[in-house]
């Protein structure tokens, strides 16, 4: 059994190896490094690894669960910008806004009715507008959260223009059933901001793809993605608790 301090070190190491892919990827989509954004996805993962790789200059850390979030975030400093990635519920909108001061940013707002519960709460917490994402379920899985692409205008231009307390950034989608996306669900993400940036006349460089994980990532940044959430490459397997 290795020790934490091993462990930890190898965590600082596949990161500064996960930031090399990524400036290399950007290179070679003929964008710059400094526009994609890495969110280290620390789902199941003690505060102590966070914490090292804050120590090793990352701000940048994404969770999947309220219950989760909600208790490593008080536990760390205060610029940590957390963005919520999970499939969130109406009745944890609270619980997540008010336990977590520092929420950069929602990116899984999929629905009408988890968009109006942000927003007034929000405005209920007095907290300055929060960044969202749309999640579009690209591959047409069932089992995925997201919007069908068809309806992502429709909800974007809801989040604009009906939500004062929440900030439209772009899109997000999953992808494929083993997480490694094929490029199809990048260029129907990339379709989505075509027409969401067109309907919203914004520009597209101010609306956010994100898209690519540890397994695709960087063919997501290759395609154009701005943001995205790296978990098992930095942080090594996911450890969940076994049942009894």
């Amino acid at each position: 059994m290795t020790s934490p301090l091993v462990a930890e070190g190898a965590a600082v190491t596949a990161f500064r190896s996960v930031m090399l892919r990524v400036q290399q990827a950007a290179e070679r989509s003929g964008s710059k490094p400094d526009r994609v954004r890495v969110v280290a996805v620390s789902k199941t993962k003690p505060v102590t690894l966070i914490q090292q790789l804050y120590d090793a200059g990352h701000r940048h850390f994404g969770e999947n669960y309220v219950q989760e979030i909600i208790e490593k975030a008080p536990q760390l400093p205060p610029d940590v910008e957390w963005h919520f990635i999970g499939h969130l519920q109406s009745n944890k909108v609270k619980t997540l806004l008010g336990g977590v001061p520092n929420l950069a940013m929602v990116e899984s707002v999929d629905n009408q009715k988890i968009a109006n519960n942000l927003d007034r709460m929000v405005s209920t917490l007095g907290r300055n507008p929060l960044k969202v994402l749309v999640q579009v379920n690209t591959s047409g899985e069932e089992s995925k959260s997201g919007i069908d692409p068809s309806d992502c205008v429709e909800l974007a231009k809801h989040v604009k223009l009906s939500c004062p307390n929440l900030v439209f950034s772009g899109l997000m989608t999953i992808g494929m059933p083993d997480y490694t996306s094929t490029p199809q669900n990048f260029q129907t993400l990339s379709n989505c901001r075509t027409e969401v940036c067109k309907a919203l006349e914004m520009p597209e460089e101010e609306c956010e793809l994100s898209m690519g994980m540890s397994g695709d990532f960087e063919l997501a940044i290759e395609m154009g993605s701005t943001n995205v959430r790296i978990g098992s490459t930095i942080f090594g397997p996911r450890e969940y608790a076994k049942k009894q």
